[in-house]
């Protein structure tokens, strides 16, 4: 389509889907099991914790909300991708573009920052144990979570400002989900501002969290080569589940940036698809799943609630 000007709603395509025929059945008979899958974990997480007293502590207050971002951020893709899945046009309006990118985004920042922020407990708790609770009190870890939500939604603001004004000579988006990059390129006139936008996303939202996160672990591990053989292990313990999230996000964001910006024309489209949707598939999976089985504080008390073992 073409804009007579910047005030005119375009609808987009999403273009990615293309003509899958009778497999959309199946694609949406495996996608809305996963979907409901992701919630139903995150939500069990969440309820052992909120019921268990003992489980009231800064690092599990700081878990839930990882899982109230994951169930989050799997809503901002699911539902439309469901219903696009059995569409035949593949349409999306640009307010629901609009608002699903605001999803994906936040929900993408909020994922980082909150890691920064449990790497910065354990970092708390493991270097400066006498100051732990002082410095980490439940007021605190609210704040903490709080300003980590706004802070993520004033960044992708700020890359949405980019977009603003812009004129469209396209309106086939290459992927499944609204991307702010891919619709940029769709612009008539795009400025060099505007692929800023990226820029300014990556480092506001994933390179200042992964630089805390990495600060944090390389402060532990310092502290960890100089103590006992048992505090040792329990650091370890507590850490990776975090480590192994941080890294599948991190390899996520990579996917997705390949995707987006690199004209990959040898990378057959299944495969880019799968590439593109891979942190929003996984990465609400690792959680639940890798401080369920991991951290042994919540493994009691799942116990404890489901099967009511002593």
């Amino acid at each position: 389509i073409k804009m007579a000007n910047s005030s005119e709603i375009p609808s987009f395509v999403l273009g990615a889907y293309g003509n899958i025929g009778e497999l959309k059945y199946l694609y949406f008979s495996i996608m809305l099991p996963w979907y409901v899958s992701i919630c139903l974990a995150n939500t069990v997480v969440i309820v052992v914790v909120y019921v268990d007293k003992g489980l009231h502590e800064p690092m599990y207050i700081l878990l839930c909300n990882l899982c109230v971002n994951e169930i989050g951020g799997s809503t901002s893709l699911y539902p439309l991708l469901l219903s696009q899945v059995l569409s035949e046009t593949h349409e999306v309006s640009f307010p629901w573009c609009f608002l699903q990118m605001c999803c994906i985004y936040t929900s993408a920042s909020v994922e980082f920052c909150s890691l920064a922020a449990m790497a910065y407990d354990r970092y708390m708790s493991i270097c400066y144990p006498l100051h732990y609770h002082a410095a980490m009190s439940t007021g605190k870890v609210f704040m903490i979570i709080l300003l980590v939500w706004l802070y993520s939604f004033l960044s992708f603001m700020l890359t949405y400002s980019f977009l603003i004004g812009l004129k469209f000579c396209g309106n086939v988006i290459d992927k499944v989900f609204c991307d702010s990059q891919l619709i940029i390129k769709l612009a008539c006139s795009a400025s060099a501002l505007s692929y800023l936008s990226d820029v300014c996303f990556v480092v506001l939202s994933v390179w200042i969290p992964f630089t805390l996160i990495l600060a944090s672990y390389l402060k532990i591990l310092a502290v960890c080569l100089n103590t006992s053989k048992e505090n040792k292990q329990k650091a370890v313990s507590t850490c990776v589940p975090q480590i192994v999230s941080v890294s599948n996000l991190f390899v996520g964001c990579v996917f997705h940036f390949i995707d987006s910006r690199i004209e990959a024309t040898q990378v057959p489209d299944k495969v880019r698809v799968i590439l593109s949707v891979y942190l929003l598939v996984c990465q609400p999976m690792i959680t639940p799943f890798m401080y369920g089985f991991k951290l042994p504080k919540i493994k009691q008390s799942f116990r404890r609630f489901v099967f009511h073992e002593k």
